[in-house]
């Protein structure tokens, strides 16, 4: 399941954005540290593709990928010193699979900033501070126990001793970790010692109402005619601050999606069918729930694939390029260890056909095996022994 940590500074939107994601009920006010232990809610992933599949399958279950929400208590400077609260919770979102910083990107006299004025950039600054520096204790920590180890064996323990030794250099120089273009063995070890800064980065600016919709809403790295925009809005207008993110983001290789908190704490109180005309009006065809997975999907080159056994209808979410062995051992762990084969079709060609028989006939179903990559949107049956 993934798994996604919010983090920010306090009333920027943090609590209500939870809300609006999971309908968990977190507690949401204008002051300060109004989240004083973590909220953890978890939550199906919309998928159009699952919903047409098991129209034309029949199904009589359909069980979607899952995405686990941590939302910690807002972080202020110093938190790495032990200022507020959040600090505490550091620990919630060590082991989680990516970051959704909010920052908030709208002006509303009646709710206080920490800091006085509205500025994204900044504020995403503040918060990537107090990462490094906690990030810098554990690790010191952890090269402090293993010290005796290297030196009992040099010459075994090199390549480790190196790579910790810079690592820490790079955060004690203010460089997050996810900027030195770690490999899949290094991030693996990374999240093993819980460094936040190594994780994928999802910057979600929460904007006003005015300006959400059309205009906002988007995902992505931005680009010169939403710099532009930005700019004829200025810093006092619906949405002050926002190219100077975007222009932070895509230096750190980070997504940036936009959403009004407040906008969709109301979606989530409407029945599914009323939210699309809604959207509808705010030139949108998706929720920010379904934005913001879409991109955390992206960020961590997750793709989707469905398997049908005995009925029932899954979705599973691999890592692209996992090879089919591997992705049978998402569904069970005999499937991995006495893999055969796959029979692949892909999912609109099988909605198209209306079924795997009539598939079948037109040849559009491919038996691979254990060197294939499974694709996002494969249908999957696989053989085992």
């Amino acid at each position: 399941m993934l798994s996604i940590g919010i983090v920010g500074l306090p009333n920027v939107g943090k609590s209500t954005l939870f809300n609006a994601l999971t309908a968990a009920g977190a507690e949401v006010g204008a002051y300060p540290f109004t989240t004083i232990e973590a909220n953890v809610g978890v939550v199906a992933v919309a998928d159009e593709r699952l919903e047409a599949l098991r129209r034309t399958l029949g199904a009589g279950e359909a069980t979607p990928c899952f995405v686990r929400f941590v939302d910690v208590a807002g972080l202020v400077e110093g938190a790495s010193r032990g200022e507020g609260l959040g600090n505490r919770f550091l620990g919630e979102i060590r082991g989680v699979d990516a970051v959704a910083h909010v920052v908030r990107a709208f002006p509303d006299e009646e709710i206080s900033h920490v800091h006085g004025s509205v500025d994204p950039a900044r504020d995403a600054g503040v918060i990537e501070t107090e990462l490094l520096l906690a990030d810098l204790e554990v690790l010191e920590r952890a090269v402090d126990k293993r010290v005796r180890v290297w030196t009992t064996a040099p010459p075994e323990h090199a390549a480790e001793r190196d790579r910790l030794s810079r690592w820490r250099a790079a955060l004690a120089e203010g460089t997050p970790l996810a900027r030195l273009g770690l490999d899949a063995e290094a991030r693996r070890e990374a999240k093993a010692l819980g460094m936040i800064t190594a994780k994928p980065t999802l910057y979600v600016a929460n904007v006003g109402e005015d300006g959400y919709g059309a205009d906002g809403g988007g995902a992505g790295g931005g680009g010169a005619d939403r710099a532009e925009g930005d700019a004829a809005k200025g810093d006092g207008g619906p949405m002050p601050g926002l190219a100077a993110l975007r222009e932070r983001a895509a230096g750190d290789g980070a997504g940036v999606v936009e959403v009004s908190a407040r906008l969709e704490a109301e979606l989530a109180e409407l029945d599914p069918p009323d939210r699309a005309p809604f959207l509808a009006e705010l030139g949108l065809d998706r929720t920010g729930l379904e934005r913001m997975v879409e991109a955390a999907f992206d960020l961590l080159g997750l793709v989707r694939f469905y398997t049908v056994v005995g009925g029932k209808l899954h979705a599973w979410e691999v890592p692209r390029g996992t090879p089919a062995p591997e992705a049978a051992g998402r569904v069970h762990t005999d499937m991995q260890e006495g893999f055969v084969r796959a029979r692949v079709a892909a999912w609109d060609d099988l909605v198209e056909a209306g079924s795997f028989g009539e598939l079948v006939k037109t040849g559009r179903v491919r038996t691979e095996g254990k060197a294939y990559e499974v694709r996002d949107g494969d249908v999957v049956e696989f053989l085992f022994t």
